[in-house]
């Protein structure tokens, strides 16, 4: 990591540079006013190689922690989430490589992925001619599944916040026996198909027909600039609210450099109510925000309330892993051997 000190030797260098260069243009110098310029452009030199050695010594050991986690990742995950279904939910924008650490930290936690729901840049258009649409469609398919719309929390986002609920449905169950609770899976299919033929969605995979108890919101790589009014920001709560009521647990994850600013998708769910209701990891591009995401999932299965996790204005760096029940095998004492003696009676071995 390249700290500040860095920055600012780099900074006084330049300007040293610039002023020797405006001086020696201007005026003739002494001698040994010279010679202090040089002494001084000489130390400012010095420390900028130290402050470059150094940088590459904190690479070198980020490099190898993270090589070595990625070694040991597998076992830290075995068995965590056995024969547990999850869904991947998208957002515009979000990085491949969390998607794709995602997908095989779950394969090594026993979970199976049923597919990829990418959220398309129409769903956050807050615009009326979207709203209008969105609003018709929802309502058609509520009337048609006989779902009952929820009461959203906000009004801006009603319509996308509904849309959430009825995909919910569609896509999620609370539990692994409400698979084949609520609507049909070809009344799922119908229902994914139309939300994706309006230009809402994309889908990988068939996560309706075997549907997840868990959820992994994927945010955007980068911070938009409206920040916390960002409309993207403003969805994101209504589908992180809906997926956490239709599923056991959903966790929102993000990258570590567009998580990081404020006004990011992840530093504005942490500041909102919504916080309360799922997990939320920064660093989901690393191994360890990979590894903190499938113990997030699997310690709210286990009863534990939703927490924040990582780098950046989180509560903890990572979840505190279940624990494994032991494999030590129990041994049973063998008793000594005995002798036969005579007469046929057992004597006890000295």
């Amino acid at each position: 990591m390249i700290d500040f000190r860095y920055h600012l030797v780099s900074i006084v260098a330049v300007f040293l540079a610039l002023a020797i260069g405006i001086v020696l243009g201007s005026t003739e110098l002494q001698g040994n006013t010279i010679d202090v310029l040089r002494t001084t452009a000489d130390s400012l030199k010095s420390q900028l190689n130290a402050s470059n050695t150094e940088r590459n010594g904190y690479q070198t050991q980020a490099g190898a922690q993270e090589q070595f986690l990625t070694t040991a990742e597998p076992k830290l995950l075995a068995n965590e989430l056995p024969g547990m279904r999850i869904v991947i939910i998208t957002e515009p924008g979000s990085a491949s490589s969390v998607i794709s650490g995602v997908k095989q930290a779950a394969t090594w936690a026993g979970a199976t992925v049923t597919g990829q729901v990418a959220i398309q840049p129409a769903f956050n258009d807050l615009s009326g001619a979207t709203e209008s649409s969105l609003y018709q469609l929802n309502s058609s398919i509520a009337t048609t599944d006989q779902t009952t719309l929820a009461t959203p929390s906000d009004e801006q986002t009603a319509n996308q916040q509904q849309a959430a609920q009825l995909i919910a449905t569609a896509i999620l169950a609370t539990t692994t026996a409400g698979e084949s609770a609520g609507i049909s899976s070809a009344d799922a299919q119908t229902l994914i198909a139309a939300y994706a033929q309006a230009g809402y969605l994309a889908v990988t995979d068939t996560p309706y027909d075997a549907r997840a108890t868990l959820a992994v919101i994927v945010t955007a790589q980068t911070a938009p600039t409206d920040g916390q009014n960002d409309p993207g920001n403003q969805v994101l709560l209504a589908l992180a609210q809906e997926f956490a009521t239709g599923s056991a647990a959903t966790v929102v994850v993000g990258s570590a450099v567009g998580s990081s600013p404020s006004g990011s998708a992840i530093s504005v769910l942490r500041s909102s109510s919504v916080s309360s209701e799922v997990s939320s990891v920064d660093n989901a591009d690393s191994t360890i925000g990979q590894v903190s995401t499938i113990w997030a999932l699997a310690n709210q299965l286990a009863g534990d309330k939703p927490n924040s996790f990582g780098i950046s204005g989180a509560s903890a760096v990572s979840p505190v892993p279940l624990a494994v029940p032991s494999a030590t095998p129990t041994i049973t004492p063998t008793p000594h051997p005995t002798k036969t003696g005579k007469g046929g009676k057992s004597v006890k071995k000295k």
